[in-house]
């Protein structure tokens, strides 16, 4: 990787796409940093913290959204917005007829994911503000005008404060949006996923120094824990890695056609199912309907018994029982959503019938619907492998979290790096960046800089 990001340096277009990468992801990185007036950041920053959904979000944001910043929905509300217009796409006949019309049909989606992003980045603005803001405390209502003998009533300043955040928030969502769309068309690879890396990496990045400050501050231990969290990583993305590099290959032969004075066939080739083809998408699809519950209740009904109850008895930070009931549900989750994005992604009748019209076949096999049977059968089984690889990365931090506190740890920080997509998406993104930036090279010059 090291060496094609050296050769990619040597070349002046793909150069000039890497800095404008950078300086783009540079402005989103500032933008996590400029404060909202109006907000107390401390008491939004332990109100924000108390939610195990709003801490995955917060972490994806880089710590913006805890912080209270421009950036603090991130790009939470278009990833939301286009997941829902891609499943939308397959039950609705006309966007699965836009998503067929070629360029110009993916430009109309893509407008109508933006028009959706806007709903989604009120919507979430509204319910974070009204949860963690006026129920919390942490309006700063003198800068809306509550001061001595302004006439405005504590109530009207709670609305005028809750108007202006969300019409910041969803303003600042929609420029983390831009800035990915930019990224994408004119920098390197995807430019929401990287934005995205960034933010879980620069999140990785501060609970260290904060690990290590602590060391250095009279707690040696600490520095044994970030041992141990290093080692763990490594382990943890090699075997990610391995995973999501392996694909089953099924072998297909091609049978020789003559036409006129030539003839064609004769040749065999593979159709490669990868393990992880779903990537992420089952863990974050879980992962927010399980968290909505929890979410629902706390930002409606944050000081009832069911609200302590679903603390208890249904979540990734109650009591053992509870963690242990959450982990099936995640588990049962996790499966259907594998099993549901790999009908999406790979059909087996199409793919026969392609086999079939181009002359091929699959040895031992006859063709047209026992050829269909036997590649939903093999990626029926691939998929439940890909589903249990899944299910394990998501336990491995509430694993980690009940195995320390039996032990008596009470420090977890560290284990928040280890968020259920997370470590995924960090390798998923660096994998394909660097594919992207091979593609590149190979395009500039093919007889290439790799060898």
């Amino acid at each position: 990787m090291f060496e094609t990001i050296k050769n990619c340096f040597k070349v002046k277009e793909i150069r000039r796409k890497i800095w404008i990468t950078l300086l783009l992801l540079l402005i989103f990185r500032l933008g996590c940093y400029i404060p909202v007036p109006g907000i107390d950041p401390a008491q939004f920053h332990d109100a924000i913290g108390q939610n195990d959904f709003l801490n995955v979000l917060s972490s994806i944001t880089g710590g913006s959204l805890q912080n209270a910043t421009l950036f603090a929905l991130g790009i939470s509300p278009y990833i939301n917005a286009s997941i829902i217009i891609q499943l939308l796409s397959v039950g609705i006949p006309a966007l699965e007829r836009l998503s067929k019309e070629g360029e110009d049909g993916r430009k109309k989606i893509a407008q109508i994911t933006r028009y959706v992003t806007i709903a989604l980045a009120v919507a979430q603005a509204i319910g974070i503000i009204v949860n963690f803001g006026i129920q919390g405390d942490a309006l700063r209502l003198e800068i809306f005008g509550v001061i001595p003998g302004s006439g405005m009533s504590e109530t009207a300043a709670k609305w005028l404060a809750g108007i202006f955040l969300t019409v910041v928030y969803t303003a600042g969502a929609m420029l983390v949006m831009w800035i990915g769309e930019r990224i994408t068309e004119y920098g390197i690879s995807n430019g929401i996923s990287l934005i995205i890396f960034i933010g879980i990496l620069s999140t990785a990045g501060l609970t260290i120094i904060a690990n290590i400050q602590d060391g250095f501050s009279g707690h040696p231990e600490r520095f044994w824990e970030l041992l141990g969290f290093v080692l763990l990583t490594i382990i943890e993305f090699a075997a990610i890695v391995t995973v999501d590099l392996s694909e089953r290959r099924i072998p297909v032969q091609y049978a020789k056609q003559v036409k006129g004075r030539k003839m064609y066939g004769g040749q065999s080739s593979v159709i490669p199912i990868r393990i992880s083809g779903s990537g992420v998408m089952p863990l974050i699809f879980a992962f927010a309907i399980i968290t909505f519950p929890q979410m629902l209740i706390s930002m409606f009904w944050p000081n009832t018994g069911a609200n302590e109850g679903i603390q208890e008895w249904f979540s990734g930070s109650g009591a053992w029982y509870g963690q242990l009931l959450y982990m099936l549900a995640l588990c049962v989750l996790i499966f259907a959503f594998a099993f549901f994005y790999a009908s999406m992604q790979f059909n087996p009748e199409d793919v026969s019938k392609t086999i079939q019209q181009n002359g091929g076949f699959i040895q031992g096999i006859r063709p047209g619907k026992p050829t269909a049977l036997y590649l939903k059968r093999i990626n029926n089984r691939i998929t439940l492998f890909g589903a249990i690889y899944l299910s394990l990365v998501a336990f491995i931090p509430s694993i980690l979290s009940m195995v320390l506190s039996a032990l008596g740890q009470s420090n977890l920080t560290l284990l928040s790096v280890f968020s259920t997509t997370g470590i995924l998406i960090v390798v998923s993104v660096a994998m394909e960046l660097d594919k992207q930036m091979e593609s590149q090279l190979m395009m500039k010059n093919y007889k290439g800089f790799l060898k």
